[in-house]
C-alpha cells in the first residue's frame, strides 16, 4: 500500500517517545504501537497546525476508525457516481490487523496531499494541485506515462489498460455524473468536485449539504466518514479534530495529506 521511505522507521522505543510528549493515552499509545500504519505520524488534537492563512477553501476528510465496518457502502457509492468500470476502484477498503490480532477496516481514496508527489513527476500538468487543495486530473492531457501512478506512496491512482465498459453498480447505488476516462489515462479520486464545484454554485455547503458531498461520505450508513473545510473551524470537520488525536498515513514521506484518521475511543 505504500511505498518504502528513505528514512529509517521508528522503533517501538522511538514511537512511545513521541507520544509520551504529545501526551497521548495510553490507550491510544497501544493502538498505534501494534498498529500496521507504522511509520505514521502522530498529530495530537489541534487545530493551530491545521487551519491553513491562505484566504478560501480547503477540503479535507476526516474517517472515524472506530465506527467503520467495512460494510463497502462508500466503495459502491463511487463507483456508481464516478462512472467506473468495475475492475477499477478508486476508494479501496482493506482489512488490517494490529499486533495484538485485532481487526479493523483502513478505507482509503485519494489523499489529497498538500505536498503531492504526483504533481512533481507529471511531465505534461495533467495532475495538478487547484486553489482549493484538491488534486485531480485533466484527461485529456494525460499521456499515459503512469508516472504520477508510481510517484503515489498510497496506491491510490488507477491505469485504464482498455476502453471503459459501464459499471454495475449503477443505478442501484446512484446515477454517474461524470464521463467515463478514456483509455490509456491513469485516473483518480477527486473527492466528487462536480459536486463541490456545482454545490458552491448553487450556494450548497460541501460537507453539510449532501448534493455537494462527496458520494461516500453520503453513503456511509455508519457515520465513520465526514467532508468539509479545513479553513473553517465551525466546520465538521475541524470540530472533530479539535478533540481526538488522528493519523496521517505515511506522513514520514512529507506528503501532508488532507484524509485525518481518528483513532478508537475507549480503546481496542
Amino acid at each position: 500500500m505504500a511505498s518504502q521511505s528513505k528514512q529509517p522507521p521508528l522503533t517501538r522505543r522511538d514511537v512511545l517517545k513521541l507520544l509520551g510528549l504529545a501526551g497521548v493515552s495510553s490507550v491510544a499509545a497501544k493502538f498505534v504501537v501494534d498498529s500496521p500504519l507504522l511509520p505514521f505520524h502522530m498529530v495530537e488534537a489541534s487545530r493551530d497546525a491545521e487551519q491553513s492563512t491562505r484566504p478560501g477553501h480547503r477540503w479535507g476528510m476526516v474517517i472515524d476508525l472506530e465506527h467503520c465496518t467495512g460494510c463497502g457502502y462508500c466503495t459502491n457509492a463511487c463507483q456508481a457516481t464516478n462512472n467506473l468500470p468495475d475492475d477499477i476502484h478508486w476508494n479501496v477498503i482493506t482489512t488490517e490487523q494490529t499486533r495484538n490480532e485485532r481487526e479493523y477496516y483502513l478505507p482509503r481514496p485519494c489523499l489529497h496531499c498538500d505536498n503531492p508527489p504526483c504533481t512533481d513527476v507529471c511531465p505534461v500538468g495533467a495532475t495538478y494541485k487547484r486553489d482549493d487543495g484538491l488534486v485531480v486530473m485533466d484527461y485529456d492531457k494525460c499521456i499515459g506515462c503512469r508516472y504520477c501512478q508510481v510517484a503515489c506512496p498510497y496506491g491510490a491512482r488507477s491505469f485504464n489498460w482498455k476502453t471503459p465498459e459501464p459499471g454495475s453498480y449503477s443505478p442501484d447505488w446512484g446515477d454517474p455524473e461524470v464521463e467515463q476516462r478514456q483509455r490509456g489515462v491513469v485516473e483518480k479520486c477527486s473527492f466528487c468536485i462536480q459536486r463541490i464545484d456545482a454545490g458552491l454554485e448553487a450556494g450548497l455547503t460541501p460537507g453539510e449539504d449532501p448534493e455537494a458531498t462527496p458520494a461516500c461520505c453520503n453513503a456511509c450508513p455508519a457515520s465513520a466518514r465526514f467532508f468539509g473545510d479545513l479553513n473553517d473551524p465551525r466546520s465538521r470537520v475541524s470540530l472533530l479534530l479539535q478533540d481526538r488525536p488522528y493519523l496521517l498515513l505515511r506522513d514520514d514521506l512529507g506528503t501532508a495529506s488532507r484524509v485525518y484518521y481518528l483513532l478508537p475511543e475507549g480503546g481496542i
